[in-house]
């Protein structure tokens, strides 16, 4: 017996889920709320017999306990598989090396938390941090939310956490590569955070990954300090607070995006759980790839200034990759989200009820000035507008916009749809001029790849793929890192870092989910044939009699696989 299945029959589903939702039993089953989306009537059903669930209602969501824990928590197949082995007592089988990389990650998870706990301990008590309390309490901060959010203070000497945390055992360089510790030109070794107010950070699971930290010297440069790129923590695939968000996120399907620590925890505070920063960088791809799977209604609340303005502009570009339309909340001048709330928290709600779509405001934004009864007027609008026009994917509201604009310029639709047939012409040859340095993509293979990393669950139906399909190396290098884990995020950190750009483009990858599993049979049938042909093309363009033989057979296979898509429509 596997451990996946010992931990099936050691486990009880019903008081698993029970954690999450009340359930009371109805027959042979048990019903209740469901826990991933609002409902009035209990449409979400449970069966102790199959040790399976589903959901009759909106989300029609279902699978085994695994599935479950992986979508409550939104974490991965291994990340499940742990969770449980730990309730239910099985010890998983151990690769050396993958059990070497979580070792080595779970000694930086303790090094991050014991600082987190440090830093705590040091704002509750310390005479020192008395400042920091002042502060924290004139910016209107109660202890809730210092508790909630385990704010610190980082003492103003050179050593001190240092000393803390290699006196209980962790080694110089856990802490250098925690990004707790840095060292000087001198070789000496100094804590990275010395008289700060500290903010820690940690992923969807609530394990601590990193810290912010800001200056209370205002002569202090810089005034907000985050830990280094790591390899627990990466600023571009994580959202301050959305540990604490994730659950109002799925409940109010709404995540509402600000760009600050305090702006994230003055809202939670009064109520309004689901707001997340993004710790001062621009929303990107892999922040949109975390949040579509909790949520596809994003709202921006970003600072009234023209920093906040233009990375709300930039955002724009984001919603093809979320599959949906943006919104944006549009703030009075002068005033952070955290003042607002502050000030009056019912002005909060209004002003994120009454949040736009975000290419309104990149309308109002681009047109803002432009004297629209002239002839340069209309030609600036036209072209400030119609790049954001041209990279909507979706076709009503690209034909909706491009009338607006048509309406707003007094011009034909017409002709702006051949101006916008040329704008796509020219972003179509700056993209190939752009990509002309990468190596050469190939398609298939990392169609094949997108659809394993995104869905893990299709890697059963990828079977008799083999390393060797791949004529790409960092796709056959990705492959074989696949396949020497079921953890995966265990995936990128085996990778040299030399792929990881890559393995995120393959991550984020769009993909139409209908009938995957066909879609992946079908795949590899094509890798294998295109294998075949490049064998037969290395012997001199002649095909041995074997491979003849196997081309034939692929062509049967594909033709009942296609035949088998022709029924399923």
């Amino acid at each position: 017996m596997d451990a996946v299945e010992e931990i099936k029959q050691k486990t009880d589903i019903v008081e698993i889920i029970g954690q999450y939702t009340p359930l009371s039993r109805a027959g042979k089953t048990f019903r209740g709320l469901c826990p991933f989306h609002p409902e009035k009537h209990g449409s979400f059903f449970v069966y102790p017999d199959q040790q399976r669930w589903h959901c009759f209602g909106a989300c029609a969501a279902g699978g085994d306990v695994f599935s479950f824990i992986m979508k409550k928590d939104n974490i991965s197949f291994g990340e499940a598989l742990k969770t449980l082995a730990e309730k239910s007592g099985v010890e998983l089988p151990q690769n050396t090396g993958q059990e070497k990389v979580r070792e080595k990650h779970e000694r930086l998870y303790q090094a991050n938390q014991m600082a987190a706990e440090y830093y705590h301990q040091l704002l509750l008590g310390s005479p020192e941090a008395q400042k920091v309390r002042d502060y924290l309490s004139k910016r209107g901060l109660n202890a809730a939310s210092v508790e909630n959010f385990k704010l610190g203070y980082s003492p103003n000497a050179w050593d001190n956490l240092q000393k803390h945390l290699l006196e209980r055992g962790f080694s110089i360089e856990e802490l250098l590569e925690a990004g707790l510790a840095i060292e000087n030109e001198n070789k000496k070794h100094l804590d990275r955070f010395r008289n700060r107010l500290m903010f820690p950070i940690t992923n969807v699971r609530g394990r601590f990954i990193g810290f912010g930290g800001r200056a209370l010297d205002d002569n202090a440069q810089p005034k907000y300090l985050n830990s280094p790129q790591t390899p627990l923590f990466d600023k571009s695939s994580n959202l301050y607070g959305l540990h604490l968000a994730k659950d109002a996120l799925i409940r109010e399907e709404q995540a509402v995006i600000v760009e600050g620590y305090m702006d994230a925890i003055l809202p939670h505070q009064y109520g309004y759980k689901n707001v997340i920063a993004s710790m001062g960088t621009a929303i990107g791809e892999n922040h949109v790839a975390i949040l579509k799977k909790l949520t596809k209604n994003l709202i921006l609340a970003l600072d009234p200034d023209s920093a906040g303005e233009a990375a709300t502009m930039r955002s724009i570009w984001l919603e093809n990759a979320l599959g949906a339309e943006m919104r944006v909340a549009l703030l009075p001048k002068d005033k952070d989200p955290d003042e607002i709330v502050i000030q009056d928290p019912s002005v909060w709600g209004q002003l994120i009820a009454a949040a736009v779509p975000a290419l309104d405001f990149v309308f109002e934004k681009s047109l803002a000035g432009m004297d629209l009864k002239t002839a340069r007027g209309k030609s600036e609008a036209v072209a400030k507008l119609m790049p954001s026009i041209s990279q909507i994917s979706d076709p009503v509201r690209q034909a909706f916009y491009l009338n607006k604009l048509a309406e707003t310029v007094r011009q034909s639709p017409k002709k702006l749809e051949l101006l916008l047939l040329k704008d796509r012409s020219a972003q179509k040859v700056k993209s190939i001029s752009t990509s002309s340095h990468r190596t050469v993509s190939n398609p298939l293979e990392e169609y094949c790849l997108a659809i394993i990393l995104q869905y893990p669950e299709q890697k059963e139906h990828s079977k008799k793929l083999l390393a060797e399909y791949f004529d790409s190396s960092e796709n056959r290098e990705i492959y074989n890192a696949i396949l020497s884990t079921d953890d995966a995020s265990q995936i990128k950190p085996s990778l040299d870092s030399a792929l990881w750009e890559h393995y995120e483009l393959l991550l984020n990858q769009k993909l139409l989910p209908h009938r995957l599993d066909m879609k992946l049979a079908e795949t590899v049938l094509r890798m294998r044939e295109e294998y075949i042909k490049r064998l037969a093309h290395n012997r001199a363009d002649t095909l041995a009699v074997g491979e003849s033989t196997q081309l034939r057979e692929l062509f049967v296979q594909k033709e009942h696989l296609r035949e088998q898509k022709r029924r399923q429509k």
